[in-house]
C-alpha cells in the first residue's frame, strides 16, 4: 500500500496517479498507430515525396527506440517524475507544432522531436508505476492497466484516425494529444509523488551516444529492409554501422565507471530473459499486425478503416487480458501466465499459416483474438520480471531496456513480414510464412519464460 492510499482519500489519489502514467503512455502509442490511415492524405495536402511521408512515420519510431535507454538514465539520475513531466510537455508541445506544420520538413522535425518527448516518457511510466505501487499484487494489477492501454491505443489508432482525416482532417490527428497531455501533466505533479534523484551518478555521454547510435541505426535499416529488401547495400551499411556502434558501446561500458547498462543487470537472468521476451512477443504480433494490414488492403480490397475495423479483435483482446493477467498475478504468480500466453498467442498464429492461400475472413478472427490476447496476456508477468530483477535505482533504465527490446522486435517483425511479402512470388505464400516464423518467435518466448521468469 502506498502512502496516499494510507490516507483517507488516498485510494482516489493513487487511481489519479495511475490515471496520469498511463495516460502519458497511452499517447505514446496512439502516435505510432493513429498516424497510419492519415499519412496518404497527408503527403496528398502537403505535397509531399515517397521519401517525406515515411518519415513522417518512421522518424517517430526512430527517435523513440534510439532514446529510450537516455530516457531511462535521465529519469534514474534527475527523478523519474521529473523527466517524465518533461517527456509530456516537449511530446504535448510537438503535436502542436505538428498540426500547425505548413511544410513536409517542419513536419519531420516536429515528429522527431515528438519521439523524443516519448521517449522520455515511456522508461518513467514503468518506473512511477514501480514506485507507487510497491505491494506486489497491486503492482501487478498497475502493470496490467499500463500494458491495456497499448491495446486501447493500438486499436483506437486507425478507427480514430480514419474518422478524423474524413470528417474535420488530418490536423486532428495531433491535435487531439493537446488536452490529453495537458491533463496528464496537471494529474501527475498532482498526485504523483516526487521520485528520488541519484545526482550522485554521472552520466556516461560517450555510451549514450553509442547506444543511441546503434539503435537508431538498427531500426533505420530494419525500416528500409521491408521496403528495399535485406541485400540493399545502404540497408547493409547500415546494419554494419549498427554493430560498429553496439561494440563501442560495449567497449565503453567495460571501461565506464558508472557505466549506463551495469553488467550486473544484463547478467540477472530474469532481466535478460524477460526483454528478450518482449523482443519476441512484439517481433511476432507487430509482424502480424503489418502483414495482416497489408494482406486486407492489397489482396482484398480494403480501406484503411475497414482494415482497422477487421483487425479489431486482435487489438481489442490485448485490453482484456491485459487487466485479466494483472489480477490473475497474484493467485497464479507470472510464470504460468506468460508461458500460457505466448503457447496461445503461438496457436493463433500456427492456425492462420495453416489455413491455406485463401481463408475466408470469418476463419482468422480465431487467430487473430488469440495472438491479441497471448501477447497481452504475457505482457504483464513479463513486466514485472523485469523491474523487479533490478534495486529502485536503476528502474528508469529496466524499463528503457525492456521497452527497447520491445521496440527492436517490432522493428524486426515489420521488416520481415515486409520482405517476406515482396520477395514471394505468392503474397498469401509469403503472408503464410510470416505467420509461421511468429509462431515459432511465441514458443521460443514460452521456452525462455519457463527458465526466466519466476514463479513467484
Amino acid at each position: 500500500m502506498t502512502v496516499a492510499q494510507a490516507r483517507p482519500g488516498g485510494e482516489r489519489r493513487g487511481s489519479a496517479a495511475l490515471l496520469a502514467v498511463c495516460s502519458g503512455y497511452f499517447m505514446v502509442i496512439l502516435d505510432v498507430t493513429v498516424i497510419s490511415v492519415a499519412v496518404p492524405v497527408i503527403g496528398r495536402d502537403l505535397s509531399a515525396s515517397l521519401t517525406g511521408v515515411q518519415w513522417v512515420t518512421d522518424g517517430y519510431t526512430l527517435v523513440l527506440a534510439g532514446f529510450l535507454l537516455t530516457g531511462g538514465a535521465l529519469g534514474d539520475r534527475l527523478g523519474n517524475r521529473r523527466v517524465f513531466c518533461a517527456g509530456v510537455a516537449v511530446f504535448t508541445a510537438a503535436s502542436a507544432a505538428c498540426a500547425l506544420a505548413p511544410d513536409t520538413s517542419f513536419l519531420v522535425s516536429a515528429r522527431l522531436v515528438e519521439g523524443l518527448g516519448a521517449a522520455l516518457i515511456v522508461p518513467g511510466s514503468l518506473a512511477l508505476l514501480q514506485q507507487a505501487y510497491p505491494e506486489p499484487a497491486a503492482r501487478s494489477r498497475a502493470f496490467g492497466l499500463w500494458g491495456s492501454m497499448a491495446g486501447i491505443a493500438a486499436s483506437a489508432g486507425p478507427l480514430l484516425g480514419g474518422a478524423l482525416v474524413s470528417t474535420i482532417g488530418w490536423r486532428w490527428v495531433f491535435l487531439v494529444n493537446l488536452p490529453v497531455g495537458a491533463a496528464c501533466l496537471a494529474l501527475t505533479l498532482r498526485h504523483v509523488a516526487p521520485s528520488p534523484r541519484r545526482a550522485d551518478r554521472p552520466l556516461d555521454w560517450p555510451a549514450q551516444c553509442a547506444v543511441v547510435a546503434a539503435i537508431a541505426l538498427l531500426t533505420a535499416s530494419l525500416n528500409e529492409a521491408g521496403r528495399r529488401g535485406w541485400t540493399d547495400p545502404a540497408v547493409l551499411a547500415g546494419l554494419a554501422l549498427a554493430v560498429l556502434a553496439a561494440m563501442a558501446f560495449g567497449v565503453r561500458e567495460g571501461l565506464a565507471r558508472s557505466p549506463a547498462l551495469p553488467p550486473g543487470l544484463l547478467r540477472a537472468r530474469a532481466m535478460s530473459g524477460g526483454a528478450a521476451i518482449g523482443l519476441l512477443f512484439n517481433f511476432a504480433f507487430y509482424g502480424m499486425v503489418f502483414t495482416a494490414s497489408l494482406e486486407f488492403q492489397r489482396e482484398r480490397g480494403y480501406s484503411a478503416f475497414e482494415t482497422g475495423l477487421a483487425l479489431f479483435p486482435a487489438l481489442a483482446m490485448t485490453m482484456f487480458a491485459s487487466v485479466l493477467s494483472g489480477r490473475l498475478a497474484a493467485r497464479t504468480g507470472d510464470r504460468p501466465l506468460v508461458v500460457t500466453g505466448m503457447l496461445v498467442a503461438a496457436l493463433g498464429l500456427a492456425g492462420w499459416a495453416a489455413a491455406g492461400p485463401d481463408p475466408g475472413y470469418a476463419l482468422l478472427i480465431a487467430p487473430m483474438m488469440a495472438a491479441g490476447f497471448g501477447t497481452s496476456f504475457a505482457l504483464t508477468g513479463s513486466t514485472t520480471t523485469v523491474m523487479g530483477a533490478v534495486p529502485a535505482g536503476y528502474a528508469g533504465t529496466a524499463s528503457a531496456l525492456f521497452n527497447t527490446t520491445r521496440q527492436i522486435g517490432s522493428a524486426t517483425g515489420v521488416a520481415l513480414g515486409g520482405s517476406l511479402l515482396a520477395s514471394a512470388t505468392d503474397p498469401s505464400a509469403g503472408l503464410r510464412v510470416s505467420m509461421a516464423m511468429g509462431a515459432a518467435a511465441y514458443v521460443t518466448a514460452a521456452a525462455l519464460a519457463w527458465g526466466c521468469v519466476p514463479k513467484r
